[in-house]
């Protein structure tokens, strides 16, 4: 064969699970009926590859002929023959299958700097790295900078913590330089536990190797010679690709004694975390790593000053450090370009909810949201109206339709009550009840408090009292002021992030929704009709035909009447399930 053929699998969670095992293992299978072996001709190869970030295509596979690449979706293994004989050998891609306009729209507007070899690299594969520039930062710093010169290109590219506080990394670094004590820590934040969040388990499985070279980059400017890596276990891809990555560098000289030659010393160690939402704060995850209960301290001292076991440390997250190897490669000019005057960069969100092109996306910081939601996401799905955005997780904020315009960077979305947070971002549609998204949320960090302290063990527990009172319909006159002020103070009394921040769906929803708290508890009615004590079924004779459809659905037997008689719903028997809602045909339920 004479042409040059590359073929990538997707090969992220979302591909597994789509099947991209089977779709590569038949790719290898169908080239070798055609005589081609890509494990051994030199000319073709064949790729496993992170996440693509349109996880919704997956599989997604590129099939890359003489430098022409074509993009395929929704990839089975019965579709693969196919490709093989009229693409890879007849030369013709299958039009019907390639990826529609909507995935370049999709991508059109992203700037990616920490994705941009996820999706190009094979995460398995330390070559694959090295051939896309990879450790190049390492060597450049090792032989041509001084630990603070490497300090001051990240402090001028204007970098920022990823992991929701926005604090400079520079600032943070040059602290730790100036630390004293035998040793010192660099750890990396990957316990990444927001609900709907999977920006930095995207980013170790696609190219674990940029967080590695980002941490070795981060321990010669604080001189560090130990690394950690701390990622919760249930992340297994995450974990087994971040093992084999930390073996291939140390093999190659870049991980242990004497890297390169020069003179720096440097290992990482890998800790699996729980799966407990409070170890994402710094002395909460130092606690575990030392094999405590993951509870936070009192600040100060800090990490920087006492960190782990009372030796300086230094934490950031996955994105953070995965930032740094380009930015050393390219230049802090080249970073600091993209953002906003004080929010410098890139940030990578995970776009979910009631969206149509939900997924991993990048993009420059102060992209109006606007565009997030209607031209990468696609606007929202089945012609609903756009409710809310919530930022943050669950410690952000819900942003209301009529301020889509708000740009995203840290000093924007404080203004309008939320947070940047690691990067969940949750769509909401019309259909979504404000007063129960808020309930919701602070379900997810009430259990997730470590009980510590009282204003949060006690506090978040006393609003989710309220909240559920409210949706059930048993709301009380002065409940929205009540929450308000225990929501006070909660932020200002809890000892940590994690209970600073629990309020804050709730005071955005307030702030923004009023009216709908007021309709619960004055007017027993959920606007969006979502919450079940509050909602009601009922029959519209003039519209109903006796179908008996609603009939059959209905799980309880709440539905009597003839055949093409108008039917009756029986309220005390009623589950309020909405299954009749969804089936009549002839719009003759009422709900309310």
């Amino acid at each position: 064969m004479n042409k040059d053929v590359s073929i990538k699998v997707c090969m992220g969670t979302g591909g597994i699970a789509a099947g991209g095992v089977e779709v590569m293992s038949t790719f290898e299978k169908a080239l070798a009926s055609v005589g081609i072996k890509a494990a051994v001709q030199k000319n073709c190869s064949m790729h496993k590859v992170g996440c693509r970030g349109f996880c919704a295509r997956d599989v997604l596979v590129d099939v890359i002929i003489d430098g022409t690449k074509s993009t395929y979706q929704y990839i089975k293994p019965d579709m693969v023959e196919r490709i093989v004989q009229e693409h890879v050998v007849g030369g013709a891609p299958i039009g019907d299958w390639l990826v529609t306009d909507d995935y370049h729209t999709f991508h059109d507007k992203q700037v990616k700097v920490v994705l941009s070899d996820c999706g190009e690299v094979d995460p398995e594969d330390i070559d694959s790295y090295l051939g896309r520039g990879g450790y190049e930062a390492v060597k450049k710093v090792l032989t041509t900078m001084t630990p603070q010169e490497t300090i001051d290109v990240i402090k001028a590219s204007g970098l920022r913590g990823r992991g929701g506080a926005g604090f400079p990394t520079a600032v943070k670094w040059d602290m730790a330089i100036k630390a004293t004590g035998p040793k010192k820590y660099l750890i990396c934040n990957a316990d990444e536990g927001d609900p709907g969040a999977f920006m930095d388990r995207s980013v170790v499985e696609g190219n674990p190797h940029a967080v590695i070279e980002g941490m070795i980059i981060g321990a010669y400017a604080i001189g560090a010679p130990h690394g950690y890596v701390y990622i919760r276990a249930e992340y297994p891809l995450a974990v087994e690709r971040l093992h084999l990555a930390i073996k291939q560098a140390k093999e190659r000289g870049y991980l242990g004694k004497n890297i390169l030659g020069k003179g720096l010393d440097f290992m990482i160690k890998v800790k699996l975390g729980a799966g407990a939402f409070v170890c994402g704060e710094e002395t909460a995850l130092i606690a575990s790593i030392e094999g405590k209960r993951g509870q936070p301290k009192a600040k100060p001292p800090f990490p920087v000053q006492k960190g782990l076991w009372g030796y300086p440390t230094i934490i950031n997250n996955v994105e953070t450090l995965a930032n740094v190897p380009y930015i050393i490669r390219k230049g802090a000019s080249w970073y600091a370009a993209m953002g906003t005057e004080k929010s410098k960069g890139t940030k990578v969100f995970a776009l979910t909810g009631k969206i149509l092109n939900s997924g991993l996306i990048e993009v420059p910081m102060g992209i109006p949201l606007k565009e997030v939601i209607y031209d990468i996401g696609g606007g929202i799905e089945n012609g609903k109206k756009l409710k809310a955005v919530q930022t943050g997780g669950p410690s952000g904020g819900c942003i209301p339709a009529n301020m889509v315009d708000t740009t995203l960077d840290y000093e924007s979305l404080s203004k309008v009550g939320s947070i940047m947070g690691s990067g969940g971002m949750v769509v909401l549609d019309e259909t979504d009840c404000m007063v129960n998204v808020a309930k919701y949320f602070l379900q997810f960090t009430q259990s997730e408090s470590c009980g510590k302290c009282i204003p949060c063990r006690v506090g978040t527990k006393r609003l989710l009292e309220i909240l559920t009172r409210i949706t059930e319909g048993k709301g009380r006159e002065g409940d929205i002021e009540l929450l308000e002020s225990l929501a006070a103070d909660v932020k200002t009394s809890s000892l940590c992030g994690l209970g600073q921040s629990a309020p804050n769906p709730v005071l955005s929803t307030i702030r923004y929704y009023r009216d709908e708290y007021e309709a619960h508890i004055y007017e027993k009615r959920c606007p969006a009709g979502v919450c079940k004590d509050l909602l009601s079924y009922s029959i519209l004779e003039e519209f109903c035909k006796g179908c008996t459809a609603c009939t059959r659905v209905c799980p309880a037997g709440a539905i009597i009447g003839e055949k093409k008689k108008p039917h009756k719903i029986i309220q005390d028997i009623c589950i309020k399930c909405g299954a009749c809602f969804e089936t009549c045909k002839f719009k003759a339920i009422k709900k309310g």
